[in-house]
């Protein structure tokens, strides 16, 4: 790996300074919830990525302390301390200033997933405290901020010297601020899956994870020399695979492109879109590339072979994919992403040097593998037929109708007919559907009563997902179709409501019902969560009636013991919620409703590979890996007692 050696202060970019962070935090971070708070792990893991990429470090220790802070260690160069000409020390603009950093130096980083260079910086303003040490030239550095602001006293205009040390690297402890983050605790799980992750993107790198949160303290250690050939394993280690992993790499106008793949008796697609190490949730130019070459190069060969007739149409793009795992990673010196926090790769030229790399090494492989060729077109030529089979079915189940639809006359819909302006109540029974239709604002609100608990679609055949009254009612009043795994008729420009709300009960059957709600939309409509579409209502659980003063609303248990902290015992009464049927149609506008005071929470997936395997393990059939699953993670559970 080469190695680029000017890193100094003269190598800190400035263009920008530090301001409202900590006023608009989901700018930079995406959320304040669980999701954005361990994207802070994440910024600070990716700039010692960065610091590995450029060919200085080997080693990343990330620990999850006791006292609810964090702390990253690598054995980088160490971020530079020398004087910047802005007249402060580097780590200290580094620290304090937007866009300061020496990703955008290419003598210092030929690629960066960092590229922006708000991570350290957004880091410190939304931390309470922020500590680090860094090794370099022999000593060690030291700085101190407390909620973005330097408290360290300056010697000489430079950082104090603590230390002496022949090593080389910086150690970050920081702790988040519990005024800007719903929740301050780190998701040992989520963090170990993107820790997972970043090692089988970067086979030479070693990532050591510590969580001293527990009685004892939970170790693991990534090490994956195989990459992202062992990535694919990885993700196809539970199902029937159809050959081994297949790996391309090459590059294209500056651009290094890998690819690895597999199929597997399975009707699904995963294919993961990675740049410059950060995961692209929402794909973007370089999985355009890959899916377009490769359903471009098998249709070449089915014809080739004579799977396809002259008279026979093409295969689609999902009937290539159906039952792959695939890997894309590149290195783009300038990559530009959508959205601060890298979902979506926006650089054409990405798609042309993948379009070009897998082109010709694909030729090369099946020219070389006619037996695998020949494995991977039958699963083409299998999904292609059931497709056709499928969407005669879909006709005679899934009956076209107009807006004012509703066959079995449940829905009550909303008069308004721009989607944007539109929401939808998936409510729990009729008796809190009959409430919410007399308490609901009819011009832009549609109430949809389902009737108990709807189909597991994880452990239901297509048919019978298909069959289901409840869900076929859903399907047609979204208007937007579904996806499944033997093609994709979902169009998200035809959802009818801006917001789908799930209500249920504040109990364990209504969790569980949320609970087959979400499968359903994750596996037959991921869109709906990927934009942002579905939401939690979040009714209380309490209404407290003192005999002076306001009544009030108590939402959970934690409510409940700070309201009985501030009031006396007997000087009021507590009403408890046991479902929705139990308020009146006021009570639902007042607290689930109305916009103005009512409480939801969005549903987002931080994590699509982990979501997926967890939904499988849960929802399915297999007994053990789900008990597994529970006991390990019981204390992460909110309990109402």
């Amino acid at each position: 790996m080469e190695k680029r050696q000017t890193y100094d202060a003269a190598s800190i970019s400035v263009l920008e300074g530090l301001e409202a962070v900590r006023k608009r935090p989901g700018m930079y971070i995406g959320s304040v919830s669980r999701k954005g708070l361990n994207h802070l792990i994440y910024e600070i893991v990716d700039n010692a990525v960065d610091e590995h990429l450029a060919g200085f470090c080997s080693k990343i220790e990330v620990v999850l302390e006791k006292d609810g802070s964090c702390t990253v260690t690598d054995n980088g160069r160490g971020i530079p301390v020398d004087m910047h000409e802005k007249g402060i020390p580097a780590e200290r603009l580094v620290f304090t200033t937007l866009h300061a950093g020496g990703k955008f130096d290419h003598s210092a980083y030929k690629t960066s997933g960092g590229l922006h260079g708000v991570g350290s910086s957004v880091v410190n303003a939304l931390s309470v405290s922020l500590d680090i040490r860094i090794s370099r030239e022999g000593r060690i550095h030291h700085d101190h901020y407390e909620r973005g602001i330097p408290t360290e006293e300056l010697e000489n205009g430079l950082l104090p010297v603590i230390g002496r040390t022949n090593k080389t690297g910086t150690c970050i402890n920081f702790l988040p601020d519990p005024e800007i983050f719903e929740r301050t605790d780190f998701s040992a799980t989520e963090v170990k899956s993107r820790l997972h992750e970043t090692a089988y993107l970067n086979p030479e790198l070693v990532i050591q994870f510590v969580d001293r949160r527990g009685a004892e303290p939970a170790e693991v250690i990534f090490h994956e020399p195989e990459g992202i050939v062992g990535f694919v394993r990885d993700l196809d280690q539970n199902i029937e695979v159809l050959h081994e992993p297949i790996y391309l790499q090459g590059s294209s106008e500056g651009i290094e492109v890998e690819v690895a793949f597999q199929y597997a008796n399975e009707f699904r697609e995963n294919v993961l879109g990675f740049c410059n190490n950060i995961y692209n949730a929402e794909g973007g130019a370089h999985l355009t590339g890959f899916k377009t070459v490769l359903t471009t190069v098998m249709n070449n060969y089915a014809r080739t072979l004579g799977i396809l007739k002259d008279k026979d149409v093409n295969y689609t793009g999902a009937d290539i994919r159906n039952g792959i795992t695939a890997v894309v990673s590149i290195k783009h010196p300038d990559p530009r992403f959508e959205g601060q926090t890298k979902t979506k790769l926006d650089n054409q030229d990405a798609a042309k040097a993948v379009s070009k790399v897998v082109g010709e090494q694909l030729v090369l492989y099946f020219d070389r593998n006619v037996e695998i060729l020949k494995t991977v077109l039958s699963c083409a030529d299998k999904a292609a037929k059931i497709r056709r089979s499928q969407e005669k079915a879909k006709t005679n189940l899934l009956s076209k109708q107009k807006f004012s639809f509703d066959s079995n006359g449940k829905l009550a819909n909303c008069e308004k007919k721009d989607p944007a302006l539109c929401e939808i109540f998936i409510v729990e029974g009729d008796s809190a559907g009959g409430s919410a239709k007399t308490a609901r604002d009819r011009s832009y609100q549609a109430i949809l009563p389902i009737r108990g608990k709807i189909l597991n679609v994880e452990k239901a055949t297509m048919d019978k997902v298909l069959a289901n009254a409840e869900i076929k009612t859903m399907i047609n009043a979204f208007g937007c179709g579904f996806s499944e795994g033997y093609g994709n008729d979902f169009d998200i420009s035809k959802l009818r409501y801006d917001k789908i709300v799930i209500m249920a009960d504040a109990d364990v059957d209504g969790a569980h019902i949320s609970t087959l709600l979400l499968t359903l939309f994750y596996r037959f409509m991921p869109e709906l969560i990927q934009e942002g579409h579905v939401y939690i209502a979040m009714p209380p659980l309490y209404k407290a009636m003192p005999k002076k003063g306001e009544e009030e609303y108590l939402y959970d248990d934690k409510a409940l013991e700070k309201y009985r902290k501030k009031h006396k015992p007997g000087s009021f009464t507590l009403q408890r919620f046991k479902g929705l049927g139990e308020m009146d149609a006021e009570q639902l506008w007042e607290t689930t409703l109305n916009p103005e005071t009512r409480r939801m929470r969005r549903v987002e997936i931080e994590d699509a590979r982990l979501a997926s395997s967890v939904t499988e393990i849960l929802m399915g059939s297999d007994v053990p890996p789900r008990k597994a699953f529970i006991y390990e993670h019981a204390q992460d559970a909110d309990l109402d007692v």
